[in-house]
């Protein structure tokens, strides 16, 4: 689900790719569903290719925000309760155990929480890969046709 989520550097918010042309792509706000489009000149990133720096191997957004699924019981997260540093650390830390907290900014945890509570807000709770899914059960009909 993640993949047609995304992010547009200089616009507060999330967008759901609608659509795609030569230059162009179509987006709609999250939630309130207005459509626009985003010419190819602007900054934009999709959820899906975000991953959060660790101790270890970098781990994507979907886990991060999975976690924080589970750990806020589906609910949205109180973001005033998380504005200085030391309770940013403490949400990333609750969320993902080895985040390495060098290399991830306390405005990348802000934007963490923001995502979710937007999500969340927005209905979209499953974070999973859906385009996994769907390369798996091709190829298990590809082997059955055999």
């Amino acid at each position: 689900m993640l993949k047609k989520i995304l992010s547009i550097s200089g616009r507060p918010g999330l967008y759901q790719l609608v659509s795609y042309g030569k230059n162009m792509l179509l987006v709609e706000t999250i939630p309130a569903g207005r459509r626009f489009p985003i010419h190819s000149r602007e900054r934009v990133m999709s959820l899906g290719d975000i991953s959060i720096f660790t101790t270890s191997e970098d781990v994507p957004l979907s886990q991060v925000l999975e976690n924080a699924l589970k750990k806020f019981d589906g609910k949205v997260v109180d973001a005033k309760a998380y504005t200085t540093p030391d309770q940013l650390h403490e949400f990333m830390g609750g969320v993902l155990e080895n985040w390495d907290n060098e290399r991830v900014h306390n405005s990348d945890i802000k934007k963490i929480i923001a995502w979710y509570n937007i999500l969340v807000d927005a209905g979209m709770t499953d974070f999973t890969a859906k385009e996994e899914e769907e390369g798996k059960s091709e190829e298990t009909t590809e082997e059955t046709k055999e």
